[in-house]
């Protein structure tokens, strides 16, 4: 049995580094909510210690280079030693088949569709992944894969986690970036939600005729309808009326997150959505007549 030299083993300082710091010096990384879900997922993999000293690496500025696209993360981190340790997160793109079906859910939602369309990401996106049978986010080790050069038996070790923490205060600045790092960009899920929409358009040969249109039909003055303005049409009362709860799922305070002065024990999203989701039967119920 050889010797071993002490010296080998003994914990070294950290080579202080003039990287790319966290915006949150203090309290939760990121301030929306695809921010904190992609947290929760980092924090489900990755031991508290190791979690701890990650959350000091980012906010001291140890990721000297942090590169995310459709290829996944490619960092650099500065630990003890001289040469910065290479990061890489890889993520599981998501089949053709599987956008396809999240696509078709997208565009099933008119309100989805259309922030989507405007360059917005809807709050309850993550709820149309799952309709879809796929997680946005990562559900287990299969969805991501991580890899750091440094000697740490841990995988995910500080230096991944420092690269994580940093990666969702990207998605604060383009949230689109959790699409691409599942294979496809903003633009080519747009344009495939606007294919998506022409698909649904009637057939030119389809298309009301010319002689059929409302405006060359004869106009009959109002002085002439007074008795029968306010009575419906024959049929009228056969065609089937419904109102839905909307869906707000308290959009407005999602995008902004939660404050940093909230303190009470009970989350302030939880709150706000259990509000909106009262206003919105309560706005059902006045439709209804029922109020």
């Amino acid at each position: 049995m050889g010797w071993y030299n002490w010296e080998d083993y003994r914990p070294r300082p950290i080579r202080p580094a003039r990287g790319i710091k966290a915006q949150a010096q203090r309290g939760k990384f990121g301030k929306s909510w695809w921010a904190d879900r992609w947290v929760h997922a980092l924090e489900q993999l990755v031991d508290p210690g190791r979690l701890a000293r990650g959350r000091s690496y980012a906010r001291s500025g140890q990721v000297v280079k942090l590169d995310a696209g459709r290829e996944g993360v490619d960092a650099l981190v500065q630990g003890s030693r001289r040469t910065p340790y290479h990061v890489r997160i890889r993520f599981r793109a998501l089949s053709d088949a599987e956008w396809d079906r999240v696509i078709d859910a997208m565009a099933a939602q008119a309100l989805y569709a259309a922030k989507l369309l405007s360059g917005e990401m809807p709050a309850e996106i993550e709820e149309v992944f799952a309709e879809a049978g796929v997680p946005l986010f990562p559900a287990d080790a299969h969805d991501l894969e991580t890899d750091c050069s440094c000697p740490d038996w841990s995988n995910p070790c500080k230096h991944v986690a420092a690269v994580h923490y940093l990666l969702g205060e990207r998605f604060d600045a383009n949230p689109f970036l959790i699409f691409e790092l599942r294979g496809r960009d903003k633009e080519s899920i747009i344009a495939a939600l606007r294919a998506h929409r022409a698909d649904g358009l009637p057939p030119e040969s389809e298309a009301p005729s010319q002689e059929s249109t409302p405006e060359n039909e004869p106009v009959v003055p109002l002085e002439e309808l007074l008795d029968s303005f306010w009575t419906a049409p024959t049929g009228a009362s056969d065609i089937p009326i419904s109102f839905e709860t909307p869906r707000l799922g308290a959009l407005p305070i999602r995008r902004l997150g939660t404050p940093v002065f909230w303190e009470a024990e009970r989350d302030l999203l939880s709150i706000m959505g259990e509000t909106y989701t009262c206003i919105g039967v309560y706005a059902r119920r006045v439709a209804m007549g029922e109020e």
